[in-house]
This record gives structure tokens, C-alpha cells and sequence, in this order.
């Protein structure tokens, strides 16, 4: 089978990557942590995963049906590095919601006129309407991070993003909007791991990209324009939500439990939606670089 981009992910692996996650993927079982310091030293067991993911989403269809009544509005930002568990997170998310009040919305670059609007132009085209819930998998946050690392946007630009991105968020709120926005946190070898899977799976090879095996190299630029992007975008009207995404059943969990932690839907259980765990899904102040 031919591998992707000439197999330049196990490329990576075998002749770039540090040492250490190179002997913590080679000796890891399949349900093992790879990062030491993630809260749990293995993933949530299935069992138990999809009796809390049932339990979660039928909440969630609750929250739907209070959305639709009131004509409430949810904007669920997720960022995150490559392959950190956004869209499947996502996708339990909407799962068992009415598709026509559950929008996904993913954007491609931007078009030359796109380029030539007010940055956050293109984003508020696809903001909930009245009794819409709209999951951004990945979003304006772009500009923080990824343009950024790959010098797709110059240091102005980024400076002025950070400038505005607190009064556009505030703005939103002020409308009326519940915002959230989830930065899924993953390991550096759980991320490998995870590409050298999709590397070999024609199901998943669609997901990789020239971004993605470019950005394996590229893992301590992330990690400081991440950290700018946390301190510069935390506050008080729209704060950031780190998730620790190493085991993706919990991430999946406890962004559940986050969301429906935070409102007050009709005819809510709140024993079945119990806390979130503060170890895997809490502020900035647990994002591990």
C-alpha cells in the first residue's frame, strides 16, 4: 500500500522524532497513556465510555430541545493541534442532535477575496441563528497559531487579531450567545501515534495534510504560539476550556459535561451530568506544553 506523501509521517518517525516518544510508541500498549504526565495512567474503559457517552448525549438532546424552544444560540469553538480529537469529539457531540440545529462548520483556506475582508468576516457568516447550536472545528484561532507557525500572516496582522478577538467574543456574548471554547491538548507522542495510524489507514488518510507532516517539525513553534494564543485570549467574557485530549473517550466526556455543566436547560439531570474532572478539562492553567 502506498503511504501518503511518500510515507514522510513514518519517515519522520523513524529518523526525526525525538528518542523518547519514539521508545514511549514503541513500548506503549494499545490503551496506554503515553504522556507521564496525564492525570490517568490508562484510557477510560469502554464500558464504562459509552454508559457516561449515552447518559451525556441524551442531555444534550435536552439542551437541544431548550434551544429550539427559547430560540437560544451555542457557538462551540474547538482548537487544538493536528489530530488532538476535534472532529470526533465533534461528532459525539452531534451525534443524536437534530442535524438542521447542529451545524458543523469547517472552512477552507481562504479564497483571495476572502483575504482582502475584515478577518473575521467570513466566520460571522455562519453564526447560529435562533435555536442553533454551530461547532467551529477550528476557527479564527487560525490566525493565532497555525498562520502564524507557517508565516501565512505577518506579525501585524497577528497583533491586530489579538487586539480585536476579545471585544469580537465580547460582542457575542453580549448578544446573548453561549460561547465555549475547547483547546484540546495533546501529548507529543500521543500525536504521532495517532498520524502513524492515520498514515496507514485508507479510511483516515483523507484527514492527513502537507500541514500536518510539515507541522511534526515544527512542535516548539506550536507550543510558544499556543501559549501566547491561551494568555492573549483568556478572559473573562470568553475563556478558554483546555481539554487534556491524550485519552480521547475522556476528552469526549468531560467537553460534554462542560457544556452541560454551564446551563440551566429544562428538565436537566444534574446527577447525570455530573462535574467535570478539573485534571483533564479546567483553564489554561493545565495546558501542558
Amino acid at each position: 500500500m502506498r503511504l501518503p506523501f511518500d510515507g514522510a509521517i513514518s519517515a519522520y518517525y523513524e529518523n526525526e522524532a525525538p528518542a523518547e516518544v519514539r521508545r514511549r510508541i514503541a513500548e506503549a500498549t494499545a490503551d496506554q497513556i503515553l504522556d507521564p504526565g496525564y492525570p490517568h495512567p490508562a484510557r477510560l474503559p469502554r464500558d464504562a465510555y459509552a454508559d457516561e457517552l449515552r447518559t451525556l448525549q441524551i442531555e444534550l438532546v435536552k439542551l437541544q430541545a431548550w434551544v429550539r424552544a427559547c430560540g437560544g444560540r451555542i457557538v462551540c469553538v474547538f482548537e487544538g493541534r493536528d489530530a488532538a480529537g476535534k472532529g470526533g469529539t465533534i461528532k459525539r457531540l452531534r451525534e443524536h442532535l437534530n442535524p438542521r440545529g447542529a451545524r458543523v462548520v469547517a472552512l477552507p483556506t481562504p479564497t483571495e477575496q476572502e483575504k482582502s475582508q475584515w478577518y473575521f468576516q467570513r466566520y460571522i457568516e455562519h453564526l447560529p441563528a435562533a435555536g442553533e447550536i454551530v461547532f467551529y472545528d477550528r476557527s479564527w484561532y487560525n490566525r493565532g497559531v497555525v498562520e502564524h507557525v507557517f508565516e501565512f500572516c505577518t506579525e501585524a496582522e497577528r497583533t491586530h487579531f489579538f487586539h480585536q478577538v476579545g471585544d469580537f467574543e465580547k460582542m457575542l456574548v453580549d448578544e446573548g450567545i453561549h460561547l465555549f471554547k475547547f483547546w484540546l491538548n495533546v501529548g507529543r507522542a500521543e500525536q504521532l501515534r495517532r498520524f502513524l495510524k492515520r498514515e496507514r489507514d485508507p479510511l483516515k488518510q483523507w484527514k492527513l495534510s502537507r500541514i500536518d507532516v510539515e507541522g511534526l517539525k515544527k512542535w516548539e513553534a506550536y507550543t510558544a504560539a499556543i501559549g501566547e494564543t491561551l494568555t492573549f485570549s483568556h478572559t473573562v467574557d470568553a475563556p478558554w476550556t483546555v481539554i487534556r485530549s491524550d485519552d480521547k473517550r475522556r476528552a469526549r466526556i468531560e467537553t460534554m459535561r462542560r457544556i452541560l455543566h454551564a446551563i440551566d436547560y429544562d428538565r436537566k439531570d444534574r446527577s447525570a451530568v455530573g462535574t467535570p474532572d478539573s485534571a483533564v478539562c479546567a483553564g489554561p492553567e493545565i495546558w501542558d506544553a
